[in-house]
Parts: C-alpha cells; sequence; structure tokens
C-alpha cells in the first residue's frame, strides 16, 4: 500500500514538473504545482482541513506574494530553470513550503485553548498529533493503519494453508494416532534390558561365590603334566557355574592311563568345593567301598537315587550348586549307570539341572597311549594347550563311539583325555611328596627314585612313564 502511494505521488509531481518546464507567462502552473503536492500529503491535509479557512487565507496571501515575484522572472527564468535537474529543485522547493506551513502549525498549536479558531478534534478532547522532523513517504509506525497491516501480516504468517489438488476433493489430512503397541514395546525393551544386565552382572558374583580362581591355582600348583586338560575342565566350570539357570546339568568325564592324576584331581576339586558350598554338597562315591558286592547293585543304586535327590533339593533351597565325583567309574554297575543316566537327563526338574557330575575312568586308555606313542614327534613343537586341544579332536569321536557302547550314559558327558606323564612331571611328584613327608629335596636322590620307574621307549625325544606317579608315594614311605 505504501509503494502505491509513493508511485502516485511521484507520477503527478512528474507530470507537474513536464508543464512546468515548458515556457508559460501562467504563474497559476507553479501554483497548481504547490496545491497538488499538499493535497498528497496524507494525513497532513486532515490536520489542515481541521483548521479551516484562516490557514488557507495565510497560504493564498503567501502564494501571491511569490507569485508575484516569479511572475517577474518568469520569462527568462523558466528556460534556465529547466537545464538543471528538476527532481532536485523540486524536492528542495517542496521542502521549504512544508517547513514554512509547520512552522504556522506550530504556532496555532501553541495557543492552547485561548485560540480564534479551533479544529473539531481539539473541542472533542483528542490529543494534538505531532509531524515527523524529517519528512518521508512512509506510514508512522504508530498510526491505526500501521498497526492494523502489521497484525495482519502477523496473522497471515501464524495461519496454515493446506493446499488440495485442484482435480480431487478437499479432504482433512489424516491424523496418525499414538500406537499403544509402541508403549509396549518400548516397556519390552526396557525389561530385557535390565534382565540381561542383572544377568552380566551376576556373571561375576557366580565365579567370585565358587572361587575358581583359587581352585586354578591349586590344580596349577598339585598337578604335574596335565596344563591342557586342567584348562579345558575350569572352561567346562566356569561356563556351567557362572549362571544359576541351566537347560541340564553338567557332566564332565576324566580318562586317561593309571598314574596320570584323575582320583588326585578329583580329591583337589572335592577338597575346594567343600570349603566353598559345605561338606554337605560335595559327594565323592567309590564304588568298590560304597557297593562291594554285584548282588546288591540293585539296592545301592536305589540309595545313589535317593541320597543325590536329597542333596539337589537341598542345594536348591541354598541356591548351590552340588558336586557328585564317582572315581573308578570303570566299576560302575549297569544297575547304577542306569539310576546315573535318569538322574542327568535334561527332562527332569530344575533343581536335578543345577548340578555337576564329575567322572573318573581309565577306560579307553589303550587308545590315548597309543595316540601319544605314535603322534609325539609331530606335537614336539606345540604348547600343553595345543597340544591337549588337538589330542581331544581326534581322540573324542573314537573315544565316544567306545564309551557309547558300553552305556548310554556317556553319550551325556563331556569327554576329556589326560595324557602319559614324562619322566620330567615324575620327578616333580617325587619332590612334592618328599616335601610332604618331610625329607630334604636331594636332586640326586629324586633322579635316583626316578629311573626306578619303568618307561616306554623314547618317542620324538619324550620318555613317558608307565605307571605315572602311582608308585610315587611307595616308594617314598620306603626312604
Amino acid at each position: 500500500m505504501l509503494m502505491k502511494f509513493k508511485r502516485r505521488t511521484y507520477s503527478i509531481v512528474l507530470s507537474q514538473l513536464k508543464s512546468w518546464c515548458e515556457p508559460s507567462e501562467d504563474p497559476s502552473v507553479y501554483r497548481r504545482l504547490d496545491i497538488t503536492y499538499t493535497f498528497k500529503m496524507g494525513d497532513q491535509d486532515v490536520y489542515d482541513r481541521m483548521f479551516g479557512s484562516q490557514i488557507d487565507g495565510e497560504m493564498d496571501e503567501d502564494k501571491d506574494e511569490e507569485g508575484e515575484s516569479e511572475t517577474r522572472g518568469s520569462g527568462k527564468g523558466a528556460q534556465s530553470f529547466c537545464q538543471f535537474s528538476s527532481s532536485l529543485r523540486t524536492v528542495v522547493r517542496i521542502k521549504q513550503k512544508y517547513q514554512a506551513m509547520k512552522k504556522r502549525r506550530l504556532e496555532l498549536a501553541g495557543m492552547g485553548g485561548g485560540g480564534l479558531v479551533l479544529g473539531a478534534g481539539l473541542h472533542t478532547g483528542a490529543p494534538v498529533r505531532s509531524s515527523p522532523k524529517i519528512f518521508t513517504f512512509e506510514t508512522p509506525s504508530s498510526s491505526p493503519s500501521a498497526l492494523s497491516s502489521l497484525f495482519l501480516k502477523m496473522k497471515k504468517k501464524k495461519s496454515r494453508r493446506v493446499m488440495f489438488p485442484s482435480g480431487g476433493g478437499r479432504k482433512a489430512p489424516v491424523v496418525q494416532e499414538h500406537s499403544r503397541a509402541t508403549i509396549c514395546l518400548f516397556l519390552l525393551c526396557t525389561i530385557l534390558f535390565f534382565q540381561v544386565y542383572n544377568a552380566i552382572e551376576n556373571l561375576d558374583d557366580h565365579v567370585l561365590k565358587y572361587d575358581l580362581g583359587g581352585l586354578e591355582k591349586t590344580l596349577c600348583r598339585e598337578v604335574f603334566g596335565q596344563q591342557g586338560a586342567m584348562d579345558a575342565l575350569l572352561a567346562q566350570l566356569r561356563d556351567y557355574l557362572s549362571t544359576y539357570v541351566h537347560s541340564k546339568p553338567l557332566v564332565l568325564s576324566l580318562h586317561g592311563p593309571s598314574g596320570v592324576g584323575k582320583s588326585h584331581v578329583g580329591r583337589l576339586l572335592a577338597g575346594h568345593f567343600r570349603s566353598v558350598v559345605g561338606e554337605p554338597l560335595v559327594l565323592q562315591y567309590f564304588v568298590l567301598h560304597h557297593c562291594p558286592l554285584e548282588d546288591e547293585a540293585w539296592r545301592c543304586a536305589r540309595a545313589l537315587s535317593i541320597l543325590v535327590s536329597e542333596t539337589v533339593l537341598r542345594a536348591e533351597e541354598e541356591e548351590k550348586i552340588p558336586l557328585f565325583i564317582f572315581d573308578e567309574a570303570e566299576h560302575l554297575y549297569p544297575e547304577l549307570l542306569d539310576a546315573l543316566s535318569d538322574l542327568v537327563r535334561s527332562n527332569r526338574s530344575n533343581e536335578y539341572l543345577n548340578a555337576v557330575y564329575l567322572f573318573l575312568s581309565n577306560q579307553g586308555h589303550t587308545h590315548i597311549t597309543m595316540h601319544l606313542l605314535y603322534n609325539s614327534s609331530s606335537d614336539s613343537m606345540m604348547t600343553a594347550s595345543g597340544h591337549h586341544g588337538k589330542l581331544v579332536k581326534e581322540l573324542n569321536p573314537l573315544l565316544r563311539n567306545t564309551l557309547v557302547k558300553l552305556h548310554p550314559l556317556w553319550a551325556e558327558a563331556e569327554l576329556l583325555p589326560m595324557t602319559l606323564l614324562e619322566k620330567g612331571h615324575v620327578m616333580e611328584c617325587f619332590l612334592d611328596e618328599m616335601t610332604r613327608e618331610g625329607f630334604y629335596p636331594d636332586r640326586t636322590n629324586v633322579e635316583r627314585l626316578a629311573g626306578e620307574i619303568e618307561y616306554y621307549p623314547v618317542v620324538g625325544g619324550h620318555v613317558y612313564a608307565q605307571t605315572g606317579c602311582k608308585q610315587v608315594v611307595a616308594r617314598v614311605n620306603l626312604l
């Protein structure tokens, strides 16, 4: 709107300047120019009409005086005036006229209530309007029209118009409702997060409770020549004991020739778990001691089932995992094997699933001995863990086939073969036993005692003992 006003005013001024720049003897041309501009002043003319004919008379007198002065030099001045910039001279003349009018209005306004002629706005108590010090074509910001136009612009900016296609009908946009499934999914994710976090936190708690770090140190210190087998045993125990929720019990079976340390490992495990979970939750079962007569095998099987059931129920109440060790498992009767097979099945109740069964047997020792004697030269550069890993990978299928033929129980067990002991391992057994008995560990005496043990022929730089450390205790007792 402001731009339209400016363009209209400029067009009127330029049209009057065009007619004024032409040579003319009529001084009324200049008068029409001033009156036209004054008439286009906008809000200022409204204020002039309020003051009446007094201001018009004074303006007529001023214009008459100026008309006379202009008439005198109109002959030559008109042509010389057009040689300069018409726009600049017009602006200067308009500014002079506006300052004169402003001065008279201020004088009339300063008369107050004692003036002879007052506008209608003054009688009604309206405030006197003040004109800007510098003339501009823009509307004052305090005017109601400016405020209303600003308000309309702001309203247009805030309004959101929905554009519809020209061919289709107008339809309201589809409002997507909040689905309850999203909330349920969020709650489910939160619950799963806390369960996983709690399970991870409990892993360390269970491992610390059973003190597997102390058990590892004990096995490394007390068991000689079976580092690979002990690492595999500890890995199985660590994975199983890290949580209290299981789908089946842990069944481990140590196999090896006589004298390699199977019974010694069973005694160490029994002593450690007694100190951790308590005496009642650890059972060591020797077949030749607890059930010497084969005729009473069915009665022994029933008693064993009752004993294991009572132990697992007590362990369930205390939230602990019991340990059952069966030494010399090669002498187990079929009735006992059937009872144990029924106990370790995964379809039993939860309390039977949280238990560790350890079988110590020399079954399959022939396969282990032959494999070591024929493959020692190729494994001379391997570490103990790597050697045992290769041994398990190659021997497990053969051992499992042999044992499953004897009873299906062995199909549920994790087989851990134990290797033959070398001469250096036998010497360590002598040193340890002599230290326990209080003898001075003389190196010469130890080598002499170790030399009395029978050995297999040297294979690939390895000297394997036929009886392992089986005779160590008896020979130390003869000193």
